[in-house]
């Protein structure tokens, strides 16, 4: 599958996967990676992010974001399972509330000689909405809500990380 790709199939839900090469040290990158409260200072298409409950490996974190169309922007709202792996290092996200209720996302960092590739999953059913669930999921809340917040989630952090200051 591409960058930036969805997926769709009966057992495996829509799946959006973003992908991006970032040329700093697998610390920093998985630093501004996990530090979500900071993401609204950085990321100006978040609108705030906060935890509810905090865990040492995560938690439950509520955020919020813009979805920009041209001059217009849409708010998005969603709190989140967040658990951090150190070890793996891996980040993963369940949606609890919101219209993504049900989502699993996972940040995944590799390695390579020149830099990071970090991917982002998405895995979802689609709302829960009778008859239009997967066509809502597969054509507009995936493709357009989900890939451009997280294309523009990337960027920014790959920005942060490339800059050495998310410390």
């Amino acid at each position: 599958m591409p960058d930036g790709g969805v997926a769709s199939g009966r057992s495996a839900g829509v799946i959006q996967i973003d992908r991006r090469q970032v040329a700093a040290p697998l610390a920093g990158i998985f630093r501004a990676a996990s530090d979500v409260e900071r993401w609204p200072e950085w990321l100006p298409h978040y609108r705030w992010v906060r935890f509810l409950e905090r865990r040492a490996d995560g938690g439950i974190v509520e955020m919020a974001a813009w979805r920009p169309f041209g001059a217009f922007r849409y708010p998005t709202w969603w709190v989140s399972d967040m658990a951090i792996d150190r070890e793996e290092p891996r980040i993963r996200y369940r949606h609890i509330r919101g219209i993504t209720k049900g989502m699993d996302v996972a940040w995944e960092f590799a390695p390579e000689s020149t830099h990071v590739t970090v991917t982002i999953t998405h895995r979802w059913d689609g709302p829960a909405w009778p008859l239009i669930r997967r066509p809502a999921a597969e054509l507009v809340i995936g493709p357009v809500f989900v890939h451009g917040i997280a294309q523009r989630t990337l960027a920014g952090i790959a920005r942060q990380a490339e800059k050495g200051e998310a410390a």
